[in-house]
């Protein structure tokens, strides 16, 4: 059975999810919210541990016309730095309304307002990661992509 381990990137929280590529299902996770860098990919590395993953998963945000923003170059360069690290494959996945879609499921669960916080990354990780296993050929492969997105670790000490 093969693992997948997906995130939904943000600056100050970080949701994550977990699915099989053989049952098609994702499920949510946890949100990570350190403050530092180092910390938040310890956490991740903790997790990749545990669920020893086959790949992994980012949401790639864009505008709604598909075009880039900063939250795109970021989610990129975790992306990447995913990559580096840990040497697994990771794909890259439109998340254009993942999180309308978390809070729309969270509400329909009756999860509203304030209690949809805690949940609501890791809900758009699980919808990301859905996505993925519905279409696994819409995922962009960052191992297979150009020189021009190589792994990045000239300011591995910043902030992602």
């Amino acid at each position: 059975m093969s693992t997948l381990l997906a995130f939904d990137f943000g600056e100050v929280r970080i949701g994550v999810a977990v699915g099989s590529s053989e049952l098609g299902i994702a499920h949510p996770v946890e949100t990570i919210t350190c403050d530092a860098n180092e910390r938040r990919f310890a956490r991740v590395e903790q997790l990749i541990r545990e669920w020893q993953p086959a790949s992994l998963i980012v949401g790639l945000p864009s505008h709604l016309d598909g075009t880039p923003h900063e939250m795109t170059r970021l989610s990129r360069k975790f992306a990447n730095r995913l990559h580096g690290r840990f040497g697994l494959p990771v794909f890259l996945v439109d998340e254009r309304l993942s999180s309308a879609a978390a809070c729309s499921a969270l509400n329909e669960a009756g999860v509203r307002g304030r209690r949809q916080k805690p949940a609501l990354d890791q809900v758009a990780a699980m919808q990301i990661l859905q996505t993925y296993l519905d279409s696994p050929e819409i995922g962009e492969a960052l191992s297979h992509r150009s020189a021009e997105v190589s792994v990045d670790r000239s300011d591995e000490d910043t902030d992602v």
